[in-house]
C-alpha cells in the first residue's frame, strides 16, 4: 500500500485541508469497524504510540492508538493554524509539523515566495523529510493552496519548486482555488498568473476550482432542499456539503460547504488507492489530465459531463477532450461503467489522437451516507476562457504598472518575472487554440517512414 502526504498552505490551504482530515476520518470509520489500523488508514495516517515520552514510534499492525496525519500546515499569518489545533481534530496533527508566522504575505506573491520562501526553506524541507521517513512506499504530495492571496500563491508554488528538487520520483497533485473576478485583493490577477507559471513547470497534475462555481453548486443545493426537490442525488445532510454528523457540534462557518466540496474531490480521487475495488487506478494513471468533479446511475453520469456540475464554469460538452478519467464508487457494475461510457461518447469531442482516451475505476466502499458516486477528471479545452479571463485582468493592471512597485520592492523580484509569467500563461492559452482548432476535424493517421531500396 502507498502512501500520500498533503501539504495545505495558507489561509484556504489549511480550511480546505481541516475539512479534508474530518471527512477522511469519518470515511474511515464508517469502514472500519474493528478500529484496527489497516492498509486503507496507513495511505493517510500514521498510528503512534503516544506512551513513550517525546515522537512515539509508529505501530503498524493492531488496534488503533492514535492517529496522525501525514500533513504539514504551513501559513504566514497563524490565526487559521491555531484555530485548527483548538478545535476537534487537534489530536490529529503533529505540533511538530506545523510553521507559522504572524505578519502574513500582505496578499503578495513575491513575499510569499521570495521572502518567506528563502527565510523557511531548511525549515520545510526538514518536515517534508521527517514526514516522508515515516512512509513505506510514499507516492504523492497534494499542495492544497488558492491563486489570490501572498501565501497560497507564492509559498505554495515555492514549496511545490522544492518538492520537484527534493523529491523528483514523488508525484505532485496540486489543487489549486481560483478567486472569483469579485475578489477583494485587487492584485489576485498578479498572484494567480506568477503562481500559474510555477503550476506549469513543476506540478504533476493541476485541480483548478473557482469560488464562483463552488458558490453556485451550494446555492444551487440549498435551494433543492428548501424546494423539497432534493431527490436522491444529494442528501439533506449529504457530507458532499454539510458537516453533518461530526464528533463535536461544531457551528459551520460560511465557507465550509464550500471547502467540503473540494474535500470530497480529493478524498474521490484517493478511493482506489485506499479500499479495494473491483477496478483500481493508481494515481500515475491521471498525472496528464486536468479536472472536474460530480456527486440513478445514468443520471450520474449524463451530470458529470454537463457544465453545472463543474468546479470551474465551463462547458466541457461543447469543448474539446484530452483525456478524461471517471473514478466510480459505490455497487456500480463494470458494464454500467462500460455502458454509459458508449451512450455518451457520441455527444464528447475527443482528440483525434486520442479518441479513446478513458481511464476508469471502480472502489466497492461509497462516500458516507450515500449509495455511489462518481468523480470526473478532464484535460479539456474548456478551461480555455478562465485562463483568457485572468489574462485580461492581468493585463488591465500591468498596462497601467499599478500596484507593481510593491512587488518590485522585494529583494530578488523582477519585472521580467511580470513578463515570463504572462507570457507562459499566454502559449499555455495558444497551445488550447490550436487544439480547439482542430475539433471537427477529420481523423489522420501519421505518415509512415518510407524505405530506401
Amino acid at each position: 500500500m502507498t502512501q500520500s502526504v498533503v501539504v495545505q498552505v495558507g489561509q484556504c490551504g489549511n480550511q480546505v485541508g481541516c475539512r479534508f482530515w474530518d471527512l477522511a476520518l469519518r470515511e474511515h470509520a464508517a469502514v472500519n469497524k474493528k478500529g484496527i489500523y489497516d492498509e486503507a488508514l496507513s495511505s493517510f495516517f500514521r498510528n503512534v504510540d503516544t506512551r513513550s515520552a517525546g515522537d512515539g514510534p509508529d505501530i503498524y499492525k493492531g488496534k488503533i492508538c492514535s492517529l496522525k496525519a501525514r500533513a504539514l500546515l504551513i501559513d504566514m499569518e497563524e490565526g487559521v493554524v491555531n484555530e485548527i489545533l483548538q478545535g476537534p481534530l487537534r489530536d490529529v496533527f503533529d505540533s511538530k509539523q506545523l510553521i507559522t508566522d504572524v505578519s502574513g504575505s500582505g496578499n503578495n506573491w513575491a513575499v510569499g515566495y521570495k521572502v518567506y520562501g528563502c527565510q523557511y526553506r531548511e525549515n520545510i524541507v526538514e518536515k517534508l523529510r521527517k514526514t516522508a521517513e515515516h512512509c513505506d512506499c510514499l507516492q504523492c504530495f497534494f499542495i492544497i493552496h488558492s491563486m489570490g492571496g501572498g501565501t497560497g500563491s507564492g509559498l505554495g508554488t515555492f514549496v511545490l519548486n522544492l518538492l520537484e528538487d527534493e523529491f523528483p520520483e514523488v508525484y505532485r497533485f496540486v489543487t489549486s482555488v481560483y478567486p472569483s473576478g469579485e475578489d477583494d485583493v485587487i492584485t489576485f490577477p498578479y498572484n494567480s498568473v506568477l503562481a500559474m507559471k510555477e503550476l506549469n513547470e513543476h506540478a504533476d497534475c493541476v485541480l483548478p476550482i473557482e469560488n464562483e462555481s463552488l458558490f453556485d453548486i451550494v446555492n444551487k443545493i440549498h435551494q433543492m432542499v428548501n424546494s423539497g426537490k432534493l431527490g436522491s442525488t444529494v442528501k439533506p445532510n449529504s457530507l458532499v456539503t454539510s458537516s453533518a454528523g461530526t464528533a463535536k457540534t461544531v457551528q459551520e462557518k460560511p465557507f465550509d460547504a464550500m471547502n467540503n466540496i473540494v474535500a470530497n474531490l480529493l478524498l474521490n480521487l484517493t478511493s482506489s488507492a485506499r479500499f479495494e475495488g473491483s477496478l483500481n487506478m493508481d494515481l500515475n494513471e491521471i498525472t496528464d489530465n486536468w479536472f472536474f468533479s460530480s456527486p440513478r446511475l445514468d443520471q450520474m453520469f449524463s451530470d458529470a459531463f454537463s457544465r453545472d456540475h463543474q468546479l470551474i464554469r465551463s462547458d466541457p460538452k461543447h469543448s474539446l477532450y484530452l483525456a478524461c478519467a471517471l473514478l466510480v464508487r459505490g455497487n456500480v457494475q463494470v458494464s454500467d461503467l462500460r455502458r454509459n461510457i458508449e451512450r455518451l461518447k457520441p455527444s464528447l469531442h475527443f482528440v483525434s489522437w486520442n479518441q479513446e482516451g478513458w481511464k476508469t475505476s471502480l472502489c466497492s466502499v461509497p462516500p458516507v451516507g450515500h449509495s455511489h458516486s462518481l468523480l470526473a477528471l478532464a484535460n479539456n479545452t474548456c478551461v480555455k476562457p478562465t485562463f483568457m479571463e485572468l489574462k485580461d485582468r492581468f493585463m488591465k493592471l500591468y498596462k497601467k504598472k499599478a500596484h507593481l512597485h510593491h512587488y518590485l520592492q522585494v529583494d530578488g523580484m523582477e519585472q521580467g518575472c511580470f513578463s515570463e509569467a504572462i507570457s507562459s500563461l499566454s502559449d499555455l492559452i495558444e497551445e488550447y487554440n490550436e487544439l480547439d482548432a482542430t475539433k471537427g476535424g477529420l481523423r489522420t493517421d501519421p505518415s509512415r517512414l518510407k524505405i530506401a531500396v
